[in-house]
């Protein structure tokens, strides 16, 4: 029977490894909790050590909870050079591909689930309308346990939207509404709760910022958010040096994180080193907190079965890894999650956008003067080195960053086919793609700009204190 069990380990991936090894260790934990026969635990616990034995052998990787199999390999954009690998981490988002990051690689790394056509035709179901642009493009690509939240909203179940915004600046870009205009398309189709976290401590921690710099940046970031048409009764905005001093549920949580996440498995999901300061290494559990109904008393009433819905960038999925490994140990049920691309830089889809490079970025403060001239002077292009060459070749709308940006905002698909055709036959030239940008986006801008002049300091106190929301739990 173990040579049977032993031949069974070796026809596994790494990533099934990696699952088997938390799945059983989850098993020996709950046969302790419930007090089981010792030979019952102890035969448990050496199927543990085999299993982790396994995984050591096939990956050459000790086991760490929340970090699954690193595979170069699969990671590699076709190439053999470690050079040339997308580097992907909540920090730095780089590849040597002008492509930009390849997505399917990053899906088997991080363990996740591709957003297919089956799971977009559901969502459709459930909500009785046309899935958002987001979801029919492959701007949001990847989950995890997406079928749960439907399978939770169609018996009639509550969950909770969870997202966030690393306020590092007064002027946020573009690329920070993409999950804010996606979560609030989700609140109104699901009728759901929303919470948004503003990390101000995390920017303390990590950047030249005072606290008090951190939290003026955190309000005027608000204004950018609620700016995005949010429901005042149905979203708590909240700055963790803020609202982690006055709720009792939210800091219990932290503390259950963090006992149950050790220095070893930070460092290895965070790549921390000793040389870093104790509240980076505690932070993963601030940001971990919000997953919890819990955290938030006053608007679920101390619940904990209530679960949480996370559209984020897919950068910020090693925080949620390690948070989905914890829940179960705390009692919580493991966060659900949406992830999306990464927006580019004006300088090509090598790396995402940078609030502290104001050319590498259109910024929700940028007159149409400047959005014109930014993306004339600064937008990547696929064209062709000379009109001749464009007609006759066409131009190339996989690196044209003017067709990714695009992507992201012109809602009418088949304009954007039309686009994509024209470009790619050479009929419409790189000057003429920018131009439709441009009218796309400095109209965008400029209502977005209106309606933040409506946002008052006073609204922005009422969406962050904490409340009951329009909801019964």
């Amino acid at each position: 029977m173990a040579d049977s069990a032993n031949c069974d380990l070796k026809s596994l991936s790494p990533l099934q490894l990696f699952e088997r090894v938390t799945e059983q260790g989850e098993k020996v934990r709950a046969l302790k909790a419930g007090k089981a026969p010792k030979d019952e635990i102890d035969a448990a616990v050496r199927m543990l050590l085999s299993l982790k034995l396994s995984y050591k052998t096939t990956t050459g990787q000790d086991y760490q909870a929340g970090l699954p199999p690193r595979d170069l390999v699969l990671i590699n954009n076709g190439t053999t050079k470690e050079e040339d690998e997308d580097f992907v981490d909540p920090w730095t988002v780089q590849t040597s591909n002008a492509k930009g990051v390849d997505y399917d690689k990053l899906i088997v790394r991080f363990g996740s689930s591709k957003i297919d056509t089956d799971l977009i035709n559901r969502i459709e179901r459930a909500i009785g309308q046309k899935p958002h642009r987001f979801l029919r493009r492959g701007i949001f690509f990847s989950h995890r346990d997406m079928d749960q939240i439907l399978d939770a909203y169609e018996n009639k179940k509550s969950f909770y939207l969870y997202t966030g915004r690393g306020p590092s600046s007064q002027a946020m870009h573009v690329g920070h509404l993409i999950p804010f205009i996606f979560t609030k398309w989700l609140q109104e189709v699901f009728d759901v709760p929303l919470v948004i976290q503003l990390t101000d401590d995390e920017k303390y921690l990590w950047k030249d910022l005072t606290t008090e710099k951190a939290y003026e940046y955190a309000r005027e970031n608000a204004k950018d958010i609620i700016a995005c048409g949010f429901d005042i009764n149905k979203t708590f905005i909240f700055s963790d040096l803020d609202y982690l001093g006055t709720s009792t549920g939210f800091y219990k949580n932290i503390v259950k994180v963090q006992k149950h996440v050790t220095f070893n498995q930070v460092k290895g999901i965070f790549g921390f080193t000793d040389s870093d300061c104790i509240g980076k290494i505690s932070f993963p559990a601030i940001q971990a907190a919000p997953s919890f109904s819990s955290s938030f008393p006053q608007i679920f009433n101390g619940k904990e079965n209530i679960q949480c819905l996370i559209p984020c960038a897919i950068d910020q999925d090693p925080y949620f890894r390690m948070t989905r490994d914890v829940a179960p140990r705390i009692g919580q049920p493991k966060p659900a999650l949406l992830h999306s691309v990464f927006f580019p830089a004006l300088q090509g889809a090598q790396t995402k956008m940078s609030a502290s490079d104001p050319n590498s970025s259109i910024f929700l403060t940028d007159t149409p003067k400047q959005i014109k001239t930014k993306i004339n002077k600064h937008a990547f292009s696929g064209g062709r080195d000379t009109i001749e060459e464009h007609r006759k070749y066409g131009g190339n709308c996989d690196v044209d960053v003017s067709f990714m940006y695009l992507t992201f905002f012109l809602e009418d698909d088949d304009r954007l086919e039309q686009l994509k055709q024209a470009y790619t036959s050479g009929e419409l030239l790189t000057g003429e793609l920018k131009k439709v940008l441009i009218e796309t986006l400095q109209p965008l801008i400029a209502a977005h700009q209106e309606r933040r002049k409506q946002v008052t300091d006073e609204m922005v106190k009422q969406f962050m204190t904490p409340r009951k929301l329009a909801f019964e739990f």
